[in-house]
Protein backbone atom coordinates (compact mmCIF):
# COMPACT_ATOMS: atom_id res chain seq x y z
CA UNK A 1 0.00 0.00 0.00
CA UNK A 2 1.23 3.50 -1.03
CA UNK A 3 1.24 6.34 1.25
CA UNK A 4 0.47 9.70 -0.75
CA UNK A 5 0.52 13.51 0.79
CA UNK A 6 -1.34 15.95 -0.48
CA UNK A 7 -0.98 19.40 0.25
CA UNK A 8 -3.98 21.79 -0.30
CA UNK A 9 -5.87 18.95 -2.11
CA UNK A 10 -9.51 18.74 -2.52
CA UNK A 11 -11.43 17.83 0.67
CA UNK A 12 -14.49 15.35 0.34
CA UNK A 13 -16.65 16.87 3.63
CA UNK A 14 -17.72 12.95 4.68
CA UNK A 15 -14.06 11.12 4.46
CA UNK A 16 -12.68 14.18 6.41
CA UNK A 17 -15.46 14.59 8.93
CA UNK A 18 -15.70 10.35 9.61
CA UNK A 19 -11.69 10.48 10.18
CA UNK A 20 -12.26 13.20 12.97
CA UNK A 21 -15.03 11.08 14.56
CA UNK A 22 -12.94 8.70 14.30
CA UNK A 23 -9.66 10.46 15.52
CA UNK A 24 -11.11 12.35 18.14
CA UNK A 25 -14.76 10.55 19.24
CA UNK A 26 -17.82 12.47 20.05
CA UNK A 27 -19.91 10.50 17.60
CA UNK A 28 -20.29 11.33 13.42
CA UNK A 29 -21.27 14.70 11.96
CA UNK A 30 -20.95 15.79 8.45
CA UNK A 31 -18.67 18.85 9.28
CA UNK A 32 -18.09 21.62 6.29
CA UNK A 33 -14.45 20.98 5.69
CA UNK A 34 -14.50 22.22 2.42
CA UNK A 35 -15.59 25.88 3.37
CA UNK A 36 -13.95 25.94 6.97
CA UNK A 37 -10.49 25.10 5.14
CA UNK A 38 -11.02 27.80 2.44
CA UNK A 39 -12.13 30.59 4.59
CA UNK A 40 -9.63 30.20 7.38
CA UNK A 41 -6.84 27.61 7.13
CA UNK A 42 -3.50 28.74 5.04
CA UNK A 43 -2.85 25.22 3.82
CA UNK A 44 -3.53 22.04 4.87
CA UNK A 45 -2.08 18.41 4.03
CA UNK A 46 -3.69 15.05 3.62
CA UNK A 47 -2.38 11.55 3.33
CA UNK A 48 -4.08 8.88 1.32
CA UNK A 49 -3.81 5.26 1.25
CA UNK A 50 -4.79 4.61 -2.24
CA UNK A 51 -8.11 6.79 -2.34
CA UNK A 52 -8.91 6.72 1.38
CA UNK A 53 -7.73 9.76 3.54
CA UNK A 54 -5.94 8.24 6.46
CA UNK A 55 -4.74 11.53 8.14
CA UNK A 56 -4.74 15.10 8.44
CA UNK A 57 -3.88 18.40 9.59
CA UNK A 58 -4.28 21.87 8.95
CA UNK A 59 -2.97 25.46 10.19
CA UNK A 60 -5.31 28.51 10.26
CA UNK A 61 -3.63 32.19 10.29
CA UNK A 62 -3.80 35.61 11.49
CA UNK A 63 -3.23 36.53 7.44
CA UNK A 64 0.72 37.83 8.62
CA UNK A 65 3.22 35.40 9.54
CA UNK A 66 1.93 33.47 12.55
CA UNK A 67 -0.12 29.93 11.42
CA UNK A 68 -1.48 27.68 13.95
CA UNK A 69 -1.50 23.81 13.73
CA UNK A 70 -5.02 22.20 14.12
CA UNK A 71 -6.80 18.95 13.74
CA UNK A 72 -3.87 16.62 13.37
CA UNK A 73 -5.49 13.19 13.01
CA UNK A 74 -4.07 9.92 11.90
CA UNK A 75 -6.59 6.88 11.13
CA UNK A 76 -6.28 4.48 14.63
CA UNK A 77 -5.16 1.45 11.70
CA UNK A 78 -2.40 3.60 10.90
CA UNK A 79 -0.98 5.47 13.81
CA UNK A 80 2.27 5.00 14.90
CA UNK A 81 3.95 4.85 11.61
CA UNK A 82 5.44 7.66 11.37
CA UNK A 83 2.58 9.08 9.28
CA UNK A 84 1.49 11.58 11.58
CA UNK A 85 4.94 13.40 11.52
CA UNK A 86 5.25 13.24 7.64
CA UNK A 87 2.00 15.41 7.24
CA UNK A 88 3.02 17.79 10.44
CA UNK A 89 6.32 18.21 8.36
CA UNK A 90 4.96 18.75 5.00
CA UNK A 91 2.74 20.96 6.28
CA UNK A 92 5.15 22.98 7.93
CA UNK A 93 7.22 22.98 4.76
CA UNK A 94 4.53 24.19 2.50
CA UNK A 95 3.88 27.47 5.43
CA UNK A 96 7.37 28.09 4.98
CA UNK A 97 7.28 28.58 1.34
CA UNK A 98 4.03 30.70 1.71
CA UNK A 99 5.56 33.32 3.96
CA UNK A 100 4.91 32.14 7.19
CA UNK A 101 7.67 32.72 9.94
CA UNK A 102 5.85 31.21 12.88
CA UNK A 103 3.81 28.12 13.72
CA UNK A 104 1.96 27.69 17.12
CA UNK A 105 0.34 24.24 18.13
CA UNK A 106 -1.23 23.85 21.25
CA UNK A 107 -1.74 19.81 22.63
CA UNK A 108 -2.46 17.78 25.08
CA UNK A 109 0.20 16.42 27.77
CA UNK A 110 -0.13 12.74 26.49
CA UNK A 111 1.23 14.33 22.66
CA UNK A 112 4.34 16.11 24.41
CA UNK A 113 6.69 13.82 22.57
CA UNK A 114 5.22 13.73 19.50
CA UNK A 115 5.22 16.81 18.89
CA UNK A 116 8.38 18.36 20.64
CA UNK A 117 10.38 15.14 19.80
CA UNK A 118 9.32 14.24 16.35
CA UNK A 119 8.04 17.48 14.88
CA UNK A 120 10.66 19.92 16.43
CA UNK A 121 8.25 22.37 18.21
CA UNK A 122 9.62 23.74 21.46
CA UNK A 123 7.77 24.21 24.50
CA UNK A 124 6.76 28.26 25.44
CA UNK A 125 4.34 29.74 27.95
CA UNK A 126 1.19 30.31 26.67
CA UNK A 127 -2.60 31.04 28.25
CA UNK A 128 -5.78 29.75 27.77
CA UNK A 129 -9.26 31.43 28.89
CA UNK A 130 -12.57 29.65 28.15
CA UNK A 131 -14.50 31.57 26.93
CA UNK A 132 -17.81 29.12 27.19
Amino acid sequence: MTITLRTRCAIDDEALSRLHAETFGGGYELIPWRARLERHSRSWVGAFADDRLIAFVHAVWDGGVHAFLLDTMVATDHQHQGIGTRIVTALTNDLRELGIDWLHVDYEPHLTDFYRKACGFNATAAGLLRLN
